[in-house]
């Protein structure tokens, strides 16, 4: 272990080494170079569907379909994004005149940060180390990604697109355990973008801090759905089905626990039930056999989940579907569990697999409370046609991001910043946010051969104190 931790200081050092060296060069990089790279990472992609295809399902059996749109459209989307309007993110932009500096011109203008750190997980491999180094490379820098080691498919496939189209003094990819991410933490960044849990992400802060280097976190938490007696119940259970259990439940923005209004709790429970049994079969042998449902990435999380499944329902937490496992092939059957409350088991963490529970409230001010008693959440979603419900909850509550009468479906809207708050992240990504979070704003001010400013420097006099005043009161 101690050689190979030299081997890889050593592989660490020569890469970093490089790209200090080649930074600069990177950095004064024309819009239409950065459009080159990106171009070619979107025909990689198109043109390498079956082998993408191949390492994601092999990692977690996750259905091909779920890759197509989870870890192929949502790059392609990102790329072709950024390749439409990169031209403009790179103006400089105008800012408008203040008095006190009304001789003079000023802009912002956006540089590249320099040389960045991507720290990527295991649930969307190849998007969630892809998405960032679009922004990255759209904002002129270098980056080093290092992939997570549970998906080593999914790894493996990444470093090969990375080593066919880039240089390694420009872009790299460093795989292994977490003894490799504290490693690379060790150099000073100009930027770090990690996506994980809080916990990790606290870990990663602190060894930017170290640097002062800035970060983006990308984490999680446990993101409410609360379901009034207004909603439309056969829709709201169809897109909460498909949140919760899109690559099993292994989604930072997945519906993480249900706040349902007593008024249609049952009537839910059964929508809910029936959308299972529709989608993915009314048997657990059925729900096994499934093509449209994946796997855990790993029997720690596997049993993890099963333990939380069953103290709660020890504690008195009703099973109402699923509950069935296979421990030698980590599937997981879609679960939902009813009569929850706030202070059970489940409700403990971010539970980030395919178990659903379910918390009955009376009133708006209930359902409030049990958000706000949580850390700030990655997501937020309410299903109801009240538009004073909606109004308070967004008003009375905080999130990350919110959908109102779907899940997950911000993400996928570019123009939104998509990123945490306080406990679920730090920062905003896609798109211009991406591209804004790997750039300096650096400040321009061009003044022109009169500044208004002089007829107060020292040295002072009676004129100057009168003006001093004049300033003061008016300006």
């Amino acid at each position: 272990m101690e050689n190979d931790m030299k081997d890889i200081q050593s592989r660490i050092n020569e890469i970093w080494n490089k790209q200090q060296a080649r930074q600069s060069l990177v950095n004064r990089s024309s819009a239409e170079e950065r459009i080159l790279k990106l171009k070619r990472m979107l025909n990689w992609i198109q043109e390498n569907r079956s082998r993408v295809h191949e390492a994601v399902s092999s990692d977690f059996k996750k259905p091909l379909e779920e890759v197509d749109l989870t870890e192929i459209w949502m790059n392609t989307t990102e790329l072709k994004f950024a390749i439409r309007n990169l031209r403009k993110w790179m103006r400089p932009k105008s800012v408008r005149r203040t008095l006190a500096t009304i001789s003079a011109k000023s802009w912002i203008q956006y540089e590249p940060k320099g040389v960045v750190l991507i720290i990527a997980p295991w649930n969307y491999p190849l998007t969630l180390s892809i998405g960032p180094l679009v922004s990255a490379i759209a904002a002129g820098n270098c980056a080093i990604i290092k992939p997570s080691e549970f998906t080593p498919n999914a790894s493996r496939i990444l470093n090969e697109m990375v080593t066919e189209l880039f240089p390694e003094d420009e872009v790299a990819v460093v795989e292994g355990d977490y003894h490799v991410a504290e490693t690379l933490q060790e150099k000073p960044f100009n930027h770090v973008f990690f996506t994980g849990s809080p916990e990790v992400g606290k870990k990663v802060m602190k060894a930017a801090s170290k640097h002062l280097a800035s970060v983006t976190l990308e984490l999680g938490g446990k993101s409410p759905t609360i379901v009034d007696k207004t909603a439309r119940i056969h829709d709201a259970v169809k897109k909460i089905v498909y949140g919760k259990f899109l690559n099993s439940g292994q989604t930072c923005i997945a519906p993480d626990y249900l706040l349902a209004h007593e008024d249609i709790h049952d009537e839910l429970v059964g929508a809910l039930k029936n959308e299972i049994d529709r989608v993915f079969g009314k048997t657990a042998k059925e729900r096994e056999a499934s093509a449209s449902f994946g796997r855990l990435v790993h029997n720690r999380h596997f049993n993890s989940l099963k333990t939380a499944a069953e103290n709660t329902l020890e504690k008195g937490g009703i099973l109402e579907i699923g509950g069935d496992t296979n421990e030698e092939s980590k599937w997981f059957s879609p679960t939902v569990i009813s009569n929850i409350s706030p202070d059970s088991p489940i409700m403990d963490n971010e539970i980030f697999g395919p178990i659903l529970p379910i918390i009955k409230y009376s009133t708006i001010d209930l359902a409030i409370s049990i958000i706000e008693s949580n850390p700030k959440p990655l997501a937020l979603y309410i299903f109801s046609q009240d538009e004073g419900i909606i109004q308070r909850l967004l008003t009375e509550t905080s999130a990350g991001g919110t959908c109102i009468n779907d899940t997950v479906m911000h993400y996928l809207q570019m123009n939104l910043p998509f990123g945490g708050v306080n406990n679920s992240g730090i920062g905003k990504a896609h798109g211009w946010f991406g591209f804004e979070a790997f750039s300096n704003r650096r400040a321009v001010l061009r003044q022109s051969r009169f500044s208004p400013i002089m007829l107060i420097t020292p040295p002072y006099n009676a004129f100057k104190r009168k003006l001093i005043r004049i300033v003061l009161k008016y300006i």
